[in-house]
């Protein structure tokens, strides 16, 4: 659907991306007077067999090339050499820059012009060959800063990890924070104490049409609030004062709502939807935006199908906009169109205004017509990308909204003994007007309540007493996790998915059969010392501070070595000091038998992979064994001979199978009880 190719004149012009999916959209863009090719991501990096930051020199970093980028380098710098001009085309955002930097400094390209777009589109290209600009150095030392900052907290805590607990762990500035997160909600559910409470429904009969149901409301002239009814003794009683009595409509309230759209996608919010509607984790999410924003192969070549899928704002270019609303006219009619384009106020800190929200480069590439170029999943991420973004330009729902509340009769002997009233309120909507909803799922249960009259008789069919247990607090998922570290101004756009998959990977958290995270016993302990012995590090509000300080960077308002210095220097003293305090944590415990080649107690150890029975005499004797799974007490519904056990996923994933594994396969996410057995 785009444009007939434009013919820019030019000839030995090299433009640089970092992927080669990219390199191949681009390239369908421009003439035989460019060769567009790829870095293949970062070229330079701080190497990882040392820490890489001259700490006593302004904390200057020492970058390298990687061995396995340096064919790629040489290969670049021949092309560049080759070429009358060279355009550096990575990513609009810090690490783009960064690399772009890192690009010229390794190929020795001087003054290098650079182009930034939010799509790969003919259009956007073109548009951004006519105005090249010079590197943004206050993005790359903001992307310094961060680098040098993380580079910082890992190498140097992570080492007393090592000495103090086991080898293999490690730390991280914002990872340490997403842990402590995850396990303090942890404790919230295991210290939670579940209390009951009662609600009460009746059903009403009016005379001319259908029964409804109604909640009891107030009591007594007082709101029934969420305890106020405690036990089952007291919803009986009350069930006992209803009998017999008469009831009348007391009131009827209508009116008419109208229910708005949600904003267009920001990471954030892209990775919330997607882990709720299409069980993608961020990472998932991520990997296939990236997919969609670089380009996938359709009939006529290939073409990025999204814009840039890091941002933390909600704008929307006037073009999309007005595009929007020709493809929605064309498609559904012109009250399905807005008049004047509806405009989103960013809530993200820190928010980069200039960028655009997550949306289709082309509305009119409809889900339902690129679908069979797209695998499935890619296919459900660009549905929501393009629904949610159609959604946001269109017109809002409008429903109509009806409160009846049912009182009992004044002249009733409730009221004239007790001297006490009953009011149920039953509460309904219906759709007048689809608006939006006409492309965007949502929850909007329609009601229909009975047409009556205020004063007119109803009879009390049944009245219900129901039990109720307050529930803990949640485990986070993908979703709700995203959203608080969005919400304490942890990390940007480009850091959840990593930091997720880095807790993840270490084996410091894990999933649940749904989905949600729990600590591990290992990322219990990382945590606990670093809250004593380093709260600093995993201070949601010290950690907030440091993103603020790097969007300070970002825009020119402070220099990044300041800033390293001023959180290193008493870090510095403060661990050194640790080293020296902190005893080592014995994390073994006996196994209950003895070595079969040595004889000395075999010990229960921790490993990265998780715990596993080793001799007590390593490093003299190395006999190790794999520690039993833990039995449920369950025998196996499948075979009746195994019994069920923990078992985990090379995600690490906790499932529950048939101890005669592989004989049996019987597996379940679910967690048995000795009721369904």
């Amino acid at each position: 659907m785009q444009n007939k190719k434009s013919k820019i004149k030019n000839s030995g012009t090299l433009v640089i991306v970092e992927s080669p999916t990219k390199a191949r959209t681009i390239s369908r863009f421009l003439n035989n007077g460019f060769t567009v090719e790829s870095s293949v991501g970062h070229i330079r990096d701080l190497p990882s067999s040392s820490l890489g930051i001259d700490v006593e020199n302004n904390f200057e970093p020492k970058y390298i090339v990687p061995r396995k980028k340096s064919k790629v380098v040489k290969e670049l710098k021949a092309l560049a050499q080759k070429s009358d001009r060279i355009i550096l085309a990575t990513d609009e955002d810090r690490e783009g820059e960064a690399i772009a930097w890192h690009l010229a400094a390794a190929l020795g390209i001087e003054n290098p012009e650079r182009i930034v777009f939010h799509e790969i589109t003919e259009s956007a290209i073109m548009e951004a060959l006519k105005s090249p600009r010079v590197l943004d150095m206050y993005l790359i030392d903001a992307q310094q800063a961060r680098r040098v900052l993380d580079r910082l907290v890992g190498y140097k805590l992570s080492p007393f990890l090592w000495k103090k607990v086991m080898r293999g762990l490690s730390a991280g500035r914002v990872q340490s924070v997403a842990l402590r997160i995850i396990v303090e909600r942890e404790r919230e559910r295991e210290q939670f104490q579940k209390e009951e409470y009662w609600t009460i429904e009746a059903t009403f009969k009016p005379e001319r049409t259908f029964a409804f149901t109604a909640e009891l409301f107030s009591l007594d002239g007082k709101q029934v609030e969420k305890f106020s009814i405690r036990t089952a003794g007291e919803a009986e009683e009350i069930k006992k004062r209803l009998a017999g009595e008469s009831f009348a409509i007391a009131k009827i309230d209508k009116k008419r709502i109208e229910r708005q759209p949600l904003a267009p996608f920001t990471t954030s919010t892209l990775q919330q939807d997607a882990s709720r509607k299409c069980r993608f984790s961020a990472k998932q999410t991520m990997m296939i935006a990236q997919q969609l924003y670089e380009g996938v192969e359709l009939a006529e070549g290939p073409a990025g199908l999204i814009t840039y899928m890091r941002t933390d704002s909600t704008n929307l270019s006037a073009e999309s906009q007005h595009s929007a609303r020709i493809f929605l006219e064309d498609s559904f009619g012109k009250n399905y169109s807005l008049e004047t384009p509806r405009i989103y106020k960013t809530k993200s800190k820190g928010a980069q205004e200039a960028h655009e929200a997550i949306r289709p480069t082309d509305i009119r590439r409809t889900p339902e017509l690129v679908k069979k170029f797209l695998d499935a999943k890619q296919a459900r991420l660009y549905d929501l990308i393009w629904r949610r973004f159609a959604a946001s330009q269109m017109p809002n729902a409008i429903l109509d909204q009806t409160t009846i509340d049912v009182a009992n009769d004044p002249a009733s002997p409730m009221t004239a003994s007790q001297g006490g009233n009953a009011v149920f309120r039953a509460t309904g909507q219906t759709l007048v007007f689809d608006g939006f909803l006409k492309v965007w799922e949502s929850k909007t249960e329609e009601i229909e309540l009975p047409k009556v009259i205020e004063g007119e008789t109803v009879i009390l069919e049944d009245v219900t007493t129901n039990q109720h247990f307050t529930e803990p607090p949640a485990r986070y998922s993908d979703a709700t996790l995203v959203k608080t570290l969005e919400k304490y101004g942890i990390g940007r756009p480009s850091t959840y998915a990593p930091t997720i998959s880095t807790i993840l990977e270490r084996g410091y958290v894990a999933r649940d059969q749904n989905r949600r995270f729990h600590p591990t016993e290992v990322g219990t302990i990382v945590n606990d010392l670093l809250v004593e012995h380093f709260p600093e590090i995993v201070d949601v509000t010290f950690t907030a501070h440091m993103e603020e300080e790097l969007d300070e960077i970002a825009a020119g308002k402070m220099a990044w070595q300041p800033v390293i210095k001023e959180f290193y220097e008493p870090f510095a003293k403060h661990l050194e000091e640790k080293y020296e305090t902190v005893e080592k944590k014995d994390m073994s415990e006996p196994a209950g038998e003895d070595c079969p080649n040595c004889g000395k107690p075999m010990i229960i150890r921790h490993g990265r992979f998780g715990r596993f029975i080793a001799c007590s005499g390593f490093p003299e004797c190395k006999t190790t064994k794999t520690l039993p799974p833990k039995s449920l007490g369950i025998k196996c519904p499948e075979c009746n001979e195994g019994e069920l056990v923990e078992r985990k996923t090379r995600q690490r994933r906790l499932f529950y199978g048939c101890s005669r594994y592989p004989d049996c396969k019987y597996a379940t996410w679910k967690r048995p009880s000795t009721q369904d057995s």
